[in-house]
C-alpha cells in the first residue's frame, strides 16, 4: 500500500504537491516544477486558477512537458494556521478526488505538506488516516457488476532527508487508526438480522485471534449462574441468545492499572413494551455503536501495541417483544447485587451496561470508560456533532477529553449532582429505578450507570447523536461514523496513571 522514498524522481504518472499561501516567489519543488513548465504555475496562480485556499484541489495535465502526466495541487492555506485536523481533511478531499478519477497509483511529495506546525511524521499519520477514512464505502447488499472497481492501490511517499523507517511507521499507525474506525463503521451499518449478538461475538473472537488478545464469551447459562440479571432481563423477549464479550490486551508485565472499555452492544432496539414509534424504530440497528467503537479501538490497539493493559467488555443482545419479555414494573437483580425497578423497557442500554461495568471491574478494571448510543436526550441537549460526557473523576475525564481533541471527536461534559443520584435511587420497590423521567434524560442515564461504577474512576460517553451522520464529509460517507474508536485508542495510548 505505502512505499517510502527519500528521493523524488520523474517516473511518476500522478504526483501530489501541497501548496501553502505564497508571500513571495515559488521555492523548492514548486519552483522546479514551475521552471520545467515554462512559468505556467506562476501564471496560473496570478490568474486565480491555481489556489492555495485550504482544501482546494487543482489538477494540472502536463501535456508532455514533464514525464509526470498529471499533478494534483492541494491548497493548504497559511502555513502557520495549518494543524493536524485541517491537514487530514485536506488529504481526505484529495483522496476522494483521486478516487473519482480512478487513479490507481499515486505519488505524494510529503515534504510539501509539512510546516512549522505539523512535522513530516505527523503529516504521514494524517495522510494514511485520511486515506483509510475518506475512501471508505458502505458495505451494502446490492447486486454488483462483475467489472472490477478501480481504486487507489499504491501510494509512493517521498520524504526527502527524513528517516524512512519513522515515516513508514507513522503511515502504518495512521492507517491503523483509519481502518479501526472503518471497522466500527461497518459493524454499525450492518443489518440486525445479520449482526446478532452471536455474530458480534464471532467477530470479536476473530479480532482476538488476529491480535493475540485473551478472550471470553459468556453464554446465557453462565450469565444466569453469575447473576447477570440486568442484561438477561433485556434479552428475555428475544429468540437470539445474549453474549457477554470480553477481550483482554496486556501491554505490561503485570495486570495493573487496567483500563476498562465498556461498549453497549444492543444489536436492535424495539424499545420492548415501551415500544418506539414507527419513525423512531427505523435505524435502531445502530444501537450497538458503542460496542463497535470499543471493537474498533481494540483493533487499533492490537496494531499499535501500547504499553497499557486494557479489558474490553461488551454486553450484547437485542431488545424485543414477546410473551416472555420484561415489562415496566418488573424488579430485577443486577450482577452487582443492586436491585432495579424497571419503569421503561426502552431504557435498556443502561441495564446492559450496568452488568458490563460490574463485570469489567471483576476483570480488574481500575479505570472505566463506557460508550453507548444511550439517549435521545443527549441529541436534544447537544445536537448531532457533540458527544455527551459525564464522570465521577475529573483527572480521568481530562485525559479522555484531550484524546478527543487530538482526534477531532468533540465532547461536552454534563453534570451529575447529588439530586440526580437521588432521582435514580428513588424507588419504593428496589435500590434503583432505570428511568426517573424526561427531565435531564441523558444525565439520568449517566447517573444510573455511575451507581455501578461506584468509586472506580469512570467516564460515560453518550454517542446517540454522533454515531451516525446524514451528511457526507471529506473523511467519509453518510451513515455510521465509527466515532470514539480513535479517541478511545488515543486515550489508551497516551494514558498516564492517576494517583487515587
Amino acid at each position: 500500500m505505502f512505499r517510502v522514498h527519500q528521493e523524488l524522481d520523474d517516473k511518476q504518472e500522478t504526483l501530489v504537491v501541497g501548496l501553502f499561501q505564497q508571500n513571495s516567489q515559488l521555492t523548492g519543488l514548486l519552483a522546479e516544477l514551475d521552471e520545467k513548465l515554462d512559468g505556467h504555475l506562476t501564471q496560473l496562480m496570478k490568474d486565480g486558477d491555481l489556489s492555495s485556499k485550504r482544501k482546494s484541489i487543482f489538477t494540472l495535465h502536463t501535456l508532455g512537458l514533464l514525464k509526470v502526466k498529471r499533478i494534483y495541487f492541494v491548497g493548504l492555506g497559511k502555513e502557520k494556521e495549518l494543524n493536524f485536523p485541517k491537514l487530514r481533511e485536506a488529504f481526505g478531499k484529495l483522496f476522494k478526488t483521486v478516487q473519482e478519477a480512478k487513479v490507481q497509483e499515486l505519488s505524494i511529495a510529503l515534504d510539501t505538506f509539512a510546516s512549522s506546525t505539523v512535522d513530516v511524521n505527523e503529516a504521514a499519520h494524517g495522510l494514511a488516516e485520511a486515506f483509510a477514512l475518506s475512501t471508505y464505502k458502505i458495505h451494502d447488499y446490492k447486486q454488483k457488476s462483475n467489472e472490477p472497481e478501480k481504486k487507489i492501490e499504491t501510494i509512493d511517499v517521498f520524504a526527502l532527508n527524513e528517516d524512512p523507517v519513522e515515516v513508514k511507521s507513522s503511515l502504518e499507525v495512521g492507517y491503523a487508526f483509519g481502518q479501526g474506525t472503518n471497522s466500527a463503521r461497518t459493524l454499525t451499518n450492518m443489518p440486525p438480522n445479520l449482526l446478532t449478538a452471536t455474530e458480534l461475538a464471532s467477530y470479536s473472537i476473530q479480532l482476538a485471534e488476529k491480535h493475540g488478545f485473551e478472550y471470553e464469551i459468556l453464554e446465557k447459562e453462565e450469565m444466569e449462574r453469575l447473576g447477570m440479571g440486568a442484561l438477561l432481563a433485556v434479552n428475555k423477549g428475544s429468540e437470539e441468545p445474549p453474549k457477554m464479550i470480553v477481550l483482554k490486551y496486556q501491554g505490561k508485565e503485570e495486570w495493573t492499572d487496567v483500563i476498562g472499555l465498556v461498549g453497549k452492544g444492543i444489536t436492535y432496539d424495539t424499545g420492548g413494551y415501551s415500544i418506539k414509534p414507527k419513525d423512531g424504530i427505523v435505524g435502531m440497528k445502530t444501537d450497538m455503536g458503542g460496542a463497535a467503537a470499543v471493537l474498533g479501538a481494540m483493533e487499533i490497539i492490537g496494531e499499535i501495541k501500547p504499553e497499557q493493559n486494557v479489558v474490553a467488555v461488551i454486553p450484547s443482545t437485542d431488545n424485543m417483544i414477546s410473551g416472555g419479555a420484561f415489562k415496566p414494573d418488573d424488579v430485577i437483580v443486577s450482577l452487582s447485587g443492586k436491585t432495579i425497578e424497571v419503569l421503561n423497557t426502552d431504557a435498556e442500554g443502561r441495564l446492559a451496561l450496568a452488568d458490563g461495568v460490574t463485570y469489567a471491574k471483576h476483570h480488574g478494571a481500575q479505570y472505566l470508560v463506557d460508550v453507548a448510543t444511550l439517549t435521545g436526550g443527549v441529541v436534544i441537549a447537544l445536537g448531532n456533532d457533540m458527544t455527551g460526557a459525564m464522570t465521577n473523576h475529573e483527572p480521568l475525564f481530562e485525559q479522555v477529553l484531550q484524546a478527543s481533541h487530538e482526534c477531532e471527536e468533540p465532547m461536552w461534559q454534563l453534570p451529575i449532582t447529588e439530586k440526580d443520584k437521588k432521582r435514580v435511587r428513588n424507588s419504593k420497590m428496589a435500590d434503583l429505578n432505570n428511568s426517573p423521567g424526561r427531565e435531564g434524560h441523558a444525565i439520568m442515564a449517566g447517573a444510573f450507570i455511575g451507581e455501578f461504577a461506584e468509586n472506580t474512576p469512570w467516564v460515560h460517553l453518550d454517542i446517540a447523536g454522533t454515531a451516525v451522520t446524514s451528511k457526507e464529509s471529506d473523511l467519509g460517507p453518510s451513515g455510521a461514523t465509527g466515532v470514539m474508536a480513535r479517541t478511545l485508542a488515543t486515550f489508551v495510548e497516551r494514558f498516564e496513571t492517576i494517583e487515587k
